[in-house]
């Protein structure tokens, strides 16, 4: 073999720690790297907690930058047969306490709520243990949950279902902790998108240059993260104060407005920067509050911390005294530090969707949406501006001290303040528009239309208020009768789809108004319209497609979704807009079914029940006279037949012999 087919002989022995519950992909792993000389999967853990106490009590993170492990390699002069050619790693005795790289399901506890979670458990082995790297591994890679991977301080993101050679070059390459790597979507013959593996113990091959560039920039990255991190406590502290006075009954009306004003940009400020500068880290993001004080930070700022965890840490550091690091020990209980920070939750989730909103937003699914009828442009502009006015909703709720059964009774009022400041910052809150003549302030034209769009978009989005509750208070979301806690895998999927479900169907509410009321107006049709739709015809048609969507939704669908259970959810797909379903117990709204949807589960339950049995009998007698076809009149058509040639030749024959 070529020597540039060949593996690259490794300089130095890596210990791996593999925390999987399921035995079988332990088994196949270790099974798939014993042919590699450089790795050695040293230990094996089911759940956080073994995976914690392991680390705690046998395993310390290792320096290689002073310790070189000998290798040995013959050269083919010297072995002509070739024998023994391949490099030999001789372990260093002193080094046998040590592990190089953690392996990590992302999905592990994902089937019990109160254990783990991979993601929070990934945090803290970067939190207690900083020099160790850490691999996640994904059975079903999403890209919510790569972001979250970056967010828990992960060096490296590979698919479970990834051949062995990309995932030892992925293992490799995360070693070195040059940077996150993604190996998702690799093949063996397609190399990593990172920087070339180097040994520790070697020095950079790097130009000076290059290596201070790299330097310089990742500096630069920490500056803007530290901007970040502090420009947020401060807009926190101040919205903080901002609220404690608007609860003043006795404020005067114009400082109370004064308030309100400075309230909306301090959140438009913060949003800015969330926008324009780098994530922190949620590691720093913690330490930073701990550094800070506990008496400057709002309490959703402030770390999860379990019953085992020492007291002692928060009240030194709300006394500007510093806690020594002896005092802080691992939990192998309960976590410690997690991902599910409602702020990270909803910044990862946040995120996700408005990168998704950059794509394509064409509508690929079976419906019509009201939404269509506008420009691309015009569409990015408004599901934009909806994400900003939720995130301004839940800051708004954060700093309330609303509660979750709040949150239920406040729905519908809540949705409709969203609907309403949406309409009024995307159509401009003093825009009028020219009618035959007649001026109109539109946003109150269309705001008079609360009613009919709160009972037909608004009222039956599903999944608002374990939304809003996942991502304000942590509270697990349900998938499939699971309920997930916050930072799961499965809980950041659902949550992104309800996300973006709501807020297309809130862009949805939106624009019906406007089609209800000026549709036609050529002022509108010019600043909104996509420009295959302009005609009156085409508006029409489009209205018209609407409306027989709402008949059929109202009279078929809708029953049909709640006699299956499930509820049709619409998602960015990353190029389009698709309709999904997702399972959902729906049997208080089967029980007060009546009338035309109520006959339509009824239906649907007699031809569960008579279809079977009818496609049985029609099999039967279908097979009976395809049986009495070929088997009884086939063969007595193929008899006369037959009878008939023999018939004519002895004919022919008797005539031919009387003429002899």
């Amino acid at each position: 073999m070529s020597a540039f087919m060949r593996d690259p002989l490794p300089t130095r022995l890596l210990r791996l720690m593999l925390i999987d519950a399921d035995p079988v992909f332990r088994l196949g792993l270790r099974l798939g790297l014993a042919s590699y000389r450089d790795l050695e999967l040293v230990t094996e853990a089911s759940d956080g907690e073994t995976a914690l106490q392991l680390l705690d009590d046998r395993f310390r993170p290792t320096d290689f930058s002073q310790t070189e492990i000998p290798v040995q390699v013959d050269l083919p002069d010297a072995n002509p047969s070739g024998a023994n050619s391949e490099a030999s790693i001789e372990p260093n005795p002193n080094l046998t306490a040590g592990i190089d790289l953690v392996l990590l399901d992302v999905g592990l506890g994902r089937n019990n709520p109160s254990a783990i979670q991979g993601l929070a458990l990934c945090q803290q082995i970067t939190t207690l243990y900083p020099s160790l790297p850490v691999l996640l591994l994904s059975a079903n890679p999403e890209p919510i949950v790569r972001a979250a991977a970056q967010q828990a301080g992960a060096n490296g993101y590979c698919a479970k279902t990834a051949e062995v050679p990309v995932l030892v070059a992925a293992i490799r390459q995360a070693a070195t902790g040059s940077g996150f790597i993604s190996a998702i979507e690799l093949t063996p013959s397609a190399p990593l998108q990172v920087p070339p593996s180097q040994s520790l113990s070697q020095p950079s091959s790097q130009p000076f240059s290059q290596a201070s560039s790299q330097t310089l920039s990742s500096a630069w990255t920490r500056l803007l993260q530290r901007w970040r991190s502090n420009g947020n406590r401060q807009i926190d502290r101040a919205l903080s104060d901002i609220n404690a006075s608007l609860q003043d009954l006795d404020l005067p009306s114009i400082d109370r407005a004064v308030l309100v004003g400075q309230s909306r940009e301090l959140r438009a400020a913060r949003w800015v920067i969330n926008r324009l500068l780098p994530p922190v880290p949620l590691a720093d993001e913690i330490a930073d509050t701990l550094t800070d004080g506990v008496q400057n930070v709002p309490p959703d700022n402030l770390p999860a911390r379990s019953s085992s965890e020492p007291v002692r840490s928060f009240h030194a550091a709300a006394a500007g005294g510093s806690t020594p690091t002896s005092a802080i020990t691992p939990v192998t209980t309960t976590s410690t530090l997690t991902l599910a920070d409602s702020r990270t939750v909803q910044s990862i989730v946040f995120d996700t969707v408005f990168s998704k909103l950059q794509t394509g937003l064409t509508n690929q699914s079976d419906v019509p949406l009201e939404t269509d009828i506008l420009r691309e442009d015009k569409k990015r502009e408004l599901f934009y501006l909806i994400l900003r006015k939720l995130e301004d909703l839940l800051s708004e709720l954060r700093y309330s001290q609303a509660t979750a059964d709040l949150l239920e009774q406040k729905r519908s009022f809540l949705l409709l303040d969203l609907w309403q400041n949406t309409t009024s910052d995307f159509f401009g809150r003093y825009a009028v528009l020219s009618v035959d003549g007649v001026e109109f302030e539109l946003v109150n034209v269309l705001l008079q239309e609360d009613e009919a769009v709160q009972a037909a978009i608004l009222d039956k989005i599903p999944g608002v208020v374990e939304l809003l509750s996942h991502l304000l208070f942590q509270t697990p979301i349900v998938v499939d009768s699971t309920p997930y806690p916050a930072g799961n895998p499965e809980s950041l999927a659902r949550s992104e789809i309800l996300l973006e479900n709501l807020v297309i169907q809130v862009g949805n509410a939106v624009i019906q108004p406007l089609l209800n009321r000026f549709a036609n107006v050529e002022a509108i049709k010019q600043n909104f319209y996509d420009r295959r739709l302009l005609s009156t015809r085409e508006v029409e048609r489009f209205r018209n497609d609407l409306s027989w969507r709402y008949r059929l939704q109202r009279l078929y669908s809708e029953p049909k979704d709640i006699f299956e259970s499930q509820y049709r959810l619409l998602v960015l797909t990353g190029r389009s807009i698709k309709q999904i379903p997702i399972y959902a117990p729906r049997n208080p709204e089967l029980i007060q079914l009546r009338g035309i949807p109520f006959a339509v589960t009824l239906v649907l339950e007699t031809r569960d029940a008579i279809a079977p049995r009818l496609r049985s009998v029609v099999s039967f007698v279908g097979n009976g006279v395809i049986y009495v076809l070929t088997n009884v009149i086939g063969r007595g058509i193929g008899l006369i037949g037959r009878g008939i040639v023999e018939g004519v030749g002895n004919a022919v024959q008797d005539d031919r012999t009387r003429r002899k």
